[in-house]
């Protein structure tokens, strides 16, 4: 079975005579389906191949923006500032690069009582960040843990 290149079934021919259509038409005769009823197509072979990469990469880029990462970053309630800082500059790196941070504090003993402390310290960490993020899950208490999620302004 040969296609013609705009698409028009040509009928069964024999290779031979597929072939000199392709020549006289100046285009590349492929084979797009074996089996028992093969079935060809006249067309320019390095147009085709050039589309195909293209929709390949256009997905694969498709899908590396939908698997952006999450990195979480461990804080206290009694953080040193210099901790602070190092874990903020790091945190601004990764939104630089178009990923998801999020922040997060597990309560120990009797700051357990002081969960408003933890909320404090993220939304300072939240704040330091605020030129380059924007808090997409406000913070959160579940059992011991206080999480927050920054996403990379647009």
């Amino acid at each position: 079975m040969v296609i013609g290149p705009n698409g028009e079934q040509m009928g069964n021919k024999k290779l031979e005579d597929a072939l000199t259509l392709a020549n006289y038409a100046g285009l590349d005769l492929v084979l797009m389906n074996g089996g028992d009823n093969p079935v060809g197509k006249i067309m320019d072979y390095n147009k085709y191949r050039y589309e195909k990469q293209k929709k390949t990469k256009e997905a694969q880029k498709k899908q590396r923006e939908s698997n952006k990462e999450v990195k979480e970053y461990r804080l206290s309630v009694n953080i040193d500032i210099h901790d602070f800082e190092t874990r903020a500059k790091n945190a601004l790196n990764y939104l630089e690069k178009g990923h998801k941070v999020k922040a997060s504090i597990k309560f120990k003993g009797r700051e357990m009582a002081h969960t408003d402390l933890g909320k404090d310290v993220l939304m300072k960490f939240a704040q330091r960040l605020e030129e380059y993020s924007t808090i997409e899950t406000q913070p959160k208490l579940e059992g011991r843990m206080m999480n927050m999620l920054l996403a990379p302004k647009k």
